[in-house]
């Protein structure tokens, strides 16, 4: 997509979505800055909730600590501009019985893709970068990817990369520095015909190395400077500090005997070891991804600061993948760097369709229901689920959460 083209899709979308924002604002004034909070606490029935159910979810979190299926919990739901529900149950040490917090840290695993993908969206709106273009316009070394012994048929695009569309796969771990992570992913090739199918993949890995070659910046210094800082997000880091460690939740996963046991994860254990990681890497609280997720509702500005254009918000969650086939569970689709619920079903069942977000690897969850004018965060730190994305625990928390909903 050439840069006129994106400039007149952009001023399309922009009138469209800028009428839906400015109303919104006026009906809640917690869309922006109000009392110098972003994002502040207020009455469930002033935005359509019940607070008697919202209270629900507390005690259905409390019987998954009592079935150790979990450690402990941290709870958010939003609505309307205002947070309406913010608990925390359990422990977030088991072994040192400390307590979990409204502020514990968790490692959020996958639920970092989203962000790096506002980060290559940033350089788009920017136009420093275009979707369309061929990875080795920013990458020159993958004009030379192959598919097997040969090259594909068509070069791979900044597009499939955000959609998990070009045919990568492997693991998403980084190596000491993303330039190297990036050119080991380029030397394992790839496994099949870009923009054929959809597969799982580090492509927002290969994202991040675009973000600090056009930028200039270390990748994480880039989120620091254009997403954490303008956002409030003070507790989302690739290394968190000493002080923030001791506020982290500590990694479980449960034995055959039933009991829960510290398990040890590259994805935790990588911290400060390796290239921050664009696909997995990320630290946070429910605090943090709540304004993240607030401001993409808003169509890219939370608190007077603008992030990404409503167009660039837009096309991150139209659907990018058509009727392929994605993970992780039925009936979802692909954005650009986010999970798209395309038709409600089982875990998904509650959610409006349009619903999108992305989960992570030890079940953190973290989900935008724009027709509900919902956020809805979940975060535990339990290794070994069946399917992280399709958790009992997920589909408790959000069942609560929707039916709590008046109007």
């Amino acid at each position: 997509m050439k840069s006129s083209t994106w400039n007149r899709i952009k001023l399309t979308i922009c009138l469209g979505i800028a009428f839906m924002t400015a109303f919104a604002c006026a009906a809640y004034p917690a869309y922006g800055a109000e009392n110098g909070l972003c994002l502040p606490e207020g009455n469930p029935r002033e935005v359509g909730m019940d607070p008697d159910a919202l209270a629900k979810i507390r005690p259905a979190m409390e019987r998954f600590v009592d079935a150790k299926e979990i450690s402990g919990a941290v709870t958010m739901v939003v609505r309307k501009g205002r947070i309406v529900h913010h608990e925390a149950v359990g422990l977030a040490d088991i072994e040192r019985q400390i307590p979990m917090a409204k502020d514990t840290l968790f490692g959020i695993a996958s639920m970092t893709k989203p962000i790096s993908a506002t980060a290559l969206m940033i350089l788009v709106d920017q136009g420093k970068v275009e979707l369309d273009d061929p990875v080795s316009k920013y990458l020159p070394e993958f004009a030379e990817l192959k598919l097997g012994d040969k090259k594909p048929e068509r070069e791979v695009t900044v597009r499939q990369l955000l959609s998990h569309t070009a045919g990568f796969s492997g693991s998403q771990r980084t190596e000491e520095t993303l330039e190297k992570t990036v050119a080991a992913i380029k030397d394992g090739g790839l496994s099949f015909e870009p923009g054929t199918r959809w597969a799982y993949s580090p492509g927002l890995t290969v994202c991040g190395r675009i973000v600090e070659v056009v930028s200039g910046r270390p990748f994480d210094r880039f989120l620091q400077e254009n997403i954490f800082t303008p956002l409030q997000m003070n507790d989302t880091t690739f290394l968190p500090t000493e002080e923030q460690r001791k506020r982290t939740a500590r990694l479980y996963r449960k034995t055959d005997d039933g009991v829960l046991e510290p398990f040890a994860s590259w994805i935790v254990d990588d911290a400060g070891a390796r290239a921050p990681n664009p696909s997995a890497g990320l630290f946070s609280t429910a605090h943090d991804m709540a304004h993240f997720y607030q401001m993409i509702l808003n169509g890219g500005e939370l608190c007077g600061k603008r992030i990404l254009s409503t167009a660039a918000v837009a096309e991150m969650r139209r659907v990018q993948t058509g009727e392929f086939t994605v993970g992780f569970t039925s009936g979802n689709a692909w954005g650009l760097g986010w999970c798209i619920v395309r038709d409600p079903q089982g875990v998904t069942q509650m959610l409006s369709p349009g619903t999108f977000g992305h989960g992570g690897a030890f079940g953190t969850q973290g989900w935008i229901d724009p027709r509900r004018e919902m956020i809805f965060i979940l975060l535990i730190q339990r290794a070994g689920l069946p399917n992280a994305d399709e958790s009992a625990i997920r589909k408790t928390f959000q069942e609560n959460a929707v039916e709590a909903v008046l109007e």
